[in-house]
């Protein structure tokens, strides 16, 4: 089986209870740094939408939001939370329907091999608007491979530049380092990356 199906799989089986740990931490501060770079009324595309828990907070805040997850069991559970038709998909299957103000790739791509991500984040890229927004997030760190059944990519501030200057059209807005919101998780780290397309 290959990473990515393992990931899913990962996923798959433990759709009820990762949804629980995650529909309802707080994630207000990065969700708001977000949506403060978009339009009011904008589309969000959230990629890999887990649990649902950002779309629903998008759906709340007036936007109008899309949502793509691997695994069959999440978006199921999601699409219960949210009321939005959730399309399953892997990140190389699903065809983006944009043109989006923001895309929303909350700790997802970290479960793409790294000498993948450059294509994988061109092809979302080019779903955004010009002058539209790209957030993202990995734990942080330089470890590639599997850990604890999924595939993670981590990256720290310089790998991440790196990444993004192999992706044509978008420009680094804002890096931030976080820690875990998650009941003690908090010594463990994410680096946030804002990004925008460029006009």
């Amino acid at each position: 089986m290959s990473a990515s199906l393992e990931t899913i799989a990962y996923y798959d089986r433990n759709a009820s209870g990762f949804a629980g740990d995650t529909a309802n931490v707080e994630f207000g501060a990065i969700q708001r740094a977000f949506t403060a770079m978009l339009p009011a009324d904008g589309r969000i595309l959230d990629l890999g939408c887990g649990s649902g828990r950002d779309t629903l907070a998008f759906l709340r805040a007036g936007f109008k939001v899309d949502a793509v997850d691997g695994s069959v069991e999440l978006a199921r559970i999601a699409g219960a939370a949210t009321g939005v038709a959730v399309e399953c998909a892997l990140f190389e299957d699903h065809d983006p329907r944009g043109p989006y103000d923001g895309i929303w790739a909350c700790s997802s791509l970290l479960h793409v091999e790294r000498a993948g991500l450059p294509k994988t984040i061109s092809k979302y890229a080019a779903a955004l608007k010009p002058r539209g927004t790209f957030y993202m997030s990995f734990k942080l760190g330089g470890f590639e491979g599997m850990r604890n059944g999924r595939w993670f990519t981590d990256m720290d501030e310089p790998r991440f530049r790196e990444l993004i200057g192999k992706v044509a059209c978008l420009d680094i807005a804002r890096i931030e380092v976080t820690a875990d919101v998650r009941p003690g998780r908090g010594s463990e780290r994410w680096l946030n990356a804002w990004c925008v397309k460029r006009a």
